[in-house]
């Protein structure tokens, strides 16, 4: 008995290993996510939640996902970085990139073919202190000036959603908060967190109490390459069972709780 236990025990490692060692996937789905033979990553840089710059190169868990898949594909991955969010939508189907994350949105739908969510992220608005608008909904009036990032999730759904505001629009989100405060407009919308980062730092501005959407942050590819798509959808759920997701969340600083169910 003791001896066939102690062979159990030495097969068990090689077992464990075989399960999680990832199969080669079939050359239809290399061709769609690697057409080059290197998994290219397109990072927005515009997102702080995302993926964060640095002299090392992009990181974050946007990155950590690109590496995770470049593995399970085998093959190499770069990064090829952008300043925000609509320049990376602009580009889908120029052959610049195979894989992108974004927010799910329909109109960029019509390019992209999106993931389920991974991240799960609030967009908020932030107002002068001395401003008379004590929730979302008191923004859509006439004469208040929204700021956005050009192209960005919040940019699309506003655009659709606001009847009476104006939209002022910036070229990235970061941007769009600088002209906020520049030229005196009434409201800067964007991601929660970096907009919460700016008021704690700036006592003569501060946040709307709640969330005038909720943005949908997912994996996608270019449309028309069906085999990568369901290999992507399958690999971003199994990040999201696994903890990959929440772990790289939290290695870069923000709160894994952002992480889709």
């Amino acid at each position: 008995m003791w001896i066939r236990a102690a062979l159990l025990l030495l097969l068990l490692p090689a077992a464990a290993h075989a399960e999680t060692r990832p199969m080669a996937p079939d050359p239809t789905v290399l061709h769609d996510l690697a057409p080059t033979g290197t998994l290219r990553a397109a990072i927005n840089l515009g997102n702080p939640v995302l993926a964060q710059g640095g002299p090392d190169g992009p990181a974050g868990v946007s990155v950590d996902l690109a590496r995770a898949l470049a593995a399970r594909l085998g093959v190499p991955v770069a990064f090829i970085t952008y300043p925000g969010a609509g320049a990376v939508s602009g580009s889908a189907g120029s052959g610049t990139w195979d894989i992108c994350f974004l927010a799910i949105d329909p109109k960029r739908a019509e390019g992209i073919s999106f993931t389920e969510p991974y991240v799960l992220i609030a967009g908020s608005y932030l107002v002068p202190d001395a401003s008379p608008l004590r929730s979302p909904e008191a923004v859509d009036r006439d004469g208040v000036r929204v700021s956005v990032g050009r192209g960005s999730a919040y940019d699309l759904f506003l655009t659709r959603a606001l009847t009476h505001a104006a939209l002022v629009r910036a070229p990235t989100s970061a941007e769009a908060v600088t002209a906020f405060a520049r030229d005196g407009l009434e409201v800067a919308a964007g991601v929660h967190q970096p907009l919460a980062a700016y008021a704690a730092a700036h006592p003569e501005v501060r946040l709307l109490p709640g969330h005038f959407m909720e943005i949908p942050q997912a994996m996608g590819l270019p449309v028309g390459r069906a085999a990568g798509a369901a290999y992507l959808a399958a690999f971003i759920a199994q990040a999201k069972r696994d903890g990959l997701v929440r772990r790289g969340l939290e290695a870069s600083g923000q709160d894994p709780e952002l992480a889709a169910p």
